[in-house]
């Protein structure tokens, strides 16, 4: 494990502020599921990342559907409306 050197206090509620460097460099925004793990004397936290997660807008929804071309590839209604105006501007 690599320590950062930064150190933030636990607050009343329970709540720590995850510094926005390391939520920029792991990919993390505001509202993003996160999944808390413990290992021996530690708390890990990880992005929740399911297998329907939509590609585009990163929404998890039961409505996802994986896409016949490529394994593994989930879209959201509102992704795949996102990707066909993308690819239709670029086929015009």
């Amino acid at each position: 494990m690599k320590s950062t050197g930064i150190v933030r206090k636990v607050d009343q509620l329970g709540r720590i502020v995850t510094p926005i460097e390391l939520r920029r460099s792991l990919g993390v925004s505001v509202g993003d599921p996160m999944e808390i793990f413990l290992e021996d004397d530690k708390i890990i936290l990880k992005k929740y990342e399911t297998d329907r997660t939509c590609a585009i807008t990163g929404e998890i929804l039961n409505e996802n559907v994986e896409s016949t071309y490529v394994k593994g590839l989930y879209l959201s209604p509102r992704g795949a409306e996102i990707l066909l105006k993308e690819l239709q501007s670029h086929t015009q």
